[in-house]
């Protein structure tokens, strides 16, 4: 279950991006997921899995932000339970194939 990070007193601030935050969700199995405005990009996203994963993509429109932030939390929860299990011989790389499906 995602959650406010810091009980949402992130939002408002400068994120790792250069940009205001306007999301920032975390889960108790140490994944977080940002989304930053008007940074090193006119959209950002920041998400990572403690100790795991750190990954930012950027993006031209609100649109794309948006949707792709739904979508990231929905991939992060999938990860992180591919990673809690032992992976199948000869599987792939679980964090290689978000970091692809996420460029």
């Amino acid at each position: 279950m995602w959650t406010p990070t810091h009980a949402g007193t992130t939002i408002g601030k400068i994120g790792s991006e250069g940009g205001i935050i306007l999301h920032d969700d975390e889960q108790p199995d140490g994944s977080r997921i940002t989304l930053e405005r008007d940074g090193h990009a006119p959209w950002s996203i920041t998400c990572g899995i403690l100790g795991v994963m750190v990954h930012t993509c950027f993006f031209s429109t609100e649109e794309q932000a948006t949707v792709a932030y739904q979508d990231m939390q929905a991939a992060l929860e999938r990860l992180t339970e591919a990673l809690s299990g032992e992976p199948a011989p000869g599987s792939p790389d679980p964090v290689g194939a978000f970091v692809e499906r996420f460029p």
